[in-house]
């Protein structure tokens, strides 16, 4: 019998300032201190979400993602037990800021002895 396939998606909603510098596009995203640049405004933006996700990526690969988060400043939203954070949470930008959405997927390897994560 095979294993069940599992995934897992987490979306990091981050600000990000896009300005034009000479003949280029500087974007900046300052909860990480990370910047990139394009020829337009659009490539900008794009590289800012890939330097974002390779960052974060790179982060849990390297099992410092909950100390680079903390000393970044994050921390949970606690509520209510049994109640959950949804993705409706409000989430303030500058007014020279916009908000982007950087998806992290994960996938669960499994071999024919796979046993389930007991955390």
């Amino acid at each position: 019998m095979s294993s069940p396939k599992i995934s897992l998606e987490i979306t990091f909603k981050l600000p990000v300032e896009v300005k034009k510098k000479g003949k280029i596009f500087v974007s900046c995203c300052p909860a990480f201190d990370l910047w990139s640049q394009g020829d337009s405004k659009d490539e900008a933006e794009k590289n800012i979400k890939e330097a974002a996700g390779l960052f974060i990526v790179s982060c849990f690969e390297r099992g410092t993602i909950d100390q680079v988060l903390k000393d970044c400043g994050f921390h949970p939203i606690h509520t209510a037990p049994g109640n959950f954070v949804s993705g409706s949470v409000p989430i303030s930008a500058t007014p020279d800021q916009l908000m982007i959405d950087v998806p992290i997927p994960f996938n669960v390897s499994h071999s024919d002895n796979y046993t389930p994560c007991h955390a």
